[in-house]
C-alpha cells in the first residue's frame, strides 16, 4: 500500500477547526498509510501513544518550511517509502513540495480552509500562493466562495478540487439531550436561540444582542445562548447590561468539545449572523456551525459572509440574513419561534442534508480519490 506523508502544524490535541479537519480525515484512513510530521503541543506525547500511526513532532509549537522541516521531512519520505504527501493548510507550508518532489513523492495534495482568500488578496502573499500552487498536484478548497478568490489568483498553476470539513453525525444527531445544559443555564422550557461559536466580531453576536428586544416583544419568555469564549466577550456583556437583557441572555464562556452536541441540542433555532469585515480579509469560509447544528436536528439562520450560505439551503434548512441588520436577525428568529412546526421541519430536511452530503464519510470518499494520482 502506498503511504502518505502527512505534514501539518493543525493537529490534535491543539484544539481549532483545522486540526478537528485533519484529524478526522486522518481518522478515516488505514492506519498503515499514513506517517505525520507535525508541531508539539502541550499534552501530545500521550495523544499520540493512542494513535495507530506514526506521529513525529517538530520541538516547535509553530511548524514552518524552514530548512530543518524540509530535512525532516525528506527523511520521512525515504524512510517510510512515502510517494504522496498531504498539507493540513497548504500555506505556507506547501513550500515544502519541491523538497519533497525531490526525496521521491509523485503526488501532492494541499489543504485551503478560509483565511488563503485574505493571502491572495495582498499581492505579497499572493505571490507565495502562486509558488505554493506551482508545487501541487491538487489545491483543495472548503467552499465555491472560496474556490472563486483562489482561481484567478492562481491562474491554473494547479488542479482545484473541493474537499469540505465533514460533520460526525453519530455526535451531533437529533437525538442529543440538551436537558441538562438547559438546567445548568436556567433556561427551563423557554423558546431558546442557540450561537455556538468564538466571540469575535465577525461572527455576529453583537448583532444577535442588539436586535433580541425586537425578539422579546414577540415572545417575552425567549432566550438567548450565546456558548463560546472570545475576545469579544466583555464588549457582548456590556451590551447585555446597556440593554437591560441580562434575564434573557446567557454567555456560557468556552465550553469542553464532548460537551458541543449539547449545547445545540438545547436550543430550538441555531443563528450565526456573521459578516464579512476589513475589506473581505475577515471572512466566513463555510460555517461548520450551521451544518453540526443542522445535524442535531435544528433550524439555522446566517450571515452572508463568504461560504456561509453554502451551508444553508436557504428556505428549506434555515434562513439567510442580512448579518449587519438586527432588524433583518430578528425577524427570521422570530418567524422560526412563531412557527414551531416550520421549524422542526427545517431541522428535519437539514438532518437529512448533511446526512447526504456533508457526513464525514462521503468527505473521506473524497479525500481518498484526491490522494491518488489523477484522482478527482
Amino acid at each position: 500500500m502506498s503511504r502518505t506523508l502527512v505534514v501539518t502544524n493543525d493537529f490534535p490535541p491543539r484544539q481549532g477547526g483545522i486540526q478537528t479537519f485533519v484529524a478526522a480525515l486522518l481518522q478515516r484512513r488505514p492506519p498503515e498509510s499514513l506517517v505525520v510530521l507535525a508541531s508539539d503541543s502541550p499534552g501530545s506525547a500521550e495523544h499520540d501513544a493512542a494513535l495507530p500511526y506514526p506521529v513525529v513532532r517538530r520541538p516547535t509549537g509553530m511548524l514552518l518550511p524552514t530548512r530543518a522541516t524540509a530535512r525532516a521531512a525528506a527523511e520521512l519520505v525515504e524512510r517510510y517509502g512515502c510517494d504522496t504527501a498531504f498539507f493540513g493548510a497548504a500555506a505556507p507550508l506547501g513550500l515544502l513540495a519541491p523538497t519533497l518532489r525531490a526525496a521521491g513523492v509523485r503526488h501532492l495534495v494541499g489543504a485551503t480552509h478560509g483565511h488563503e482568500t485574505g493571502w491572495v488578496a495582498l499581492p505579497g502573499s499572493r505571490q507565495v500562493m502562486q509558488r505554493i500552487a506551482s508545487g501541487l498536484d491538487v489545491l483543495t478548497y472548503i467552499s465555491e466562495y472560496t474556490r472563486d478568490r483562489l482561481a484567478p489568483a492562481l491562474s491554473g498553476r494547479t488542479r482545484l478540487a473541493q474537499l469540505s470539513p465533514g460533520v460526525d453525525v453519530e455526535r451531533f444527531t437529533p437525538g442529543v439531550d440538551g436537558s441538562e445544559v438547559r438546567r445548568r443555564w436556567g433556561l427551563g422550557d423557554a423558546p431558546v436561540v442557540v450561537c455556538v461559536s468564538r466571540l469575535v466580531a465577525r461572527k455576529g453576536q453583537d448583532v444577535l444582542v442588539a436586535g433580541w428586544p425586537q425578539v422579546l416583544a414577540r415572545h417575552p419568555g425567549a432566550r438567548l445562548l450565546l456558548v463560546g469564549g472570545g475576545p469579544a466577550e466583555k464588549e457582548l456583556r456590556r451590551a447585555v447590561a446597556a440593554h437591560g437583557l441580562r434575564d434573557s441572555v446567557v454567555l456560557t464562556g468556552a465550553v469542553a468539545h464532548e460537551e458541543l452536541p449539547a449545547h445545540y441540542a438545547a436550543g430550538d433555532v441555531f443563528a450565526m449572523p456573521c459578516r464579512t469585515r476589513r475589506a473581505g480579509l475577515d471572512v466566513e469560509g463555510l460555517g461548520m456551525v450551521f451544518l453540526e447544528a443542522a445535524a442535531t436536528g435544528r433550524p439555522v439562520v446566517a450571515g452572508t459572509s463568504g461560504g456561509a450560505p453554502e451551508a444553508v439551503r436557504d428556505g428549506v434548512t434555515g434562513s439567510v440574513v442580512d448579518p449587519r441588520s438586527p432588524a433583518a436577525v430578528a425577524t427570521a428568529l422570530s418567524a422560526l419561534l412563531d412557527d414551531p412546526a416550520r421549524a422542526r421541519a427545517m431541522g428535519t430536511a437539514g438532518r437529512a442534508w448533511v446526512e447526504q452530503r456533508w457526513s464525514w464519510t462521503c468527505i473521506a470518499e473524497t479525500f481518498a480519490e484526491l490522494l491518488e494520482p489523477g484522482g478527482h
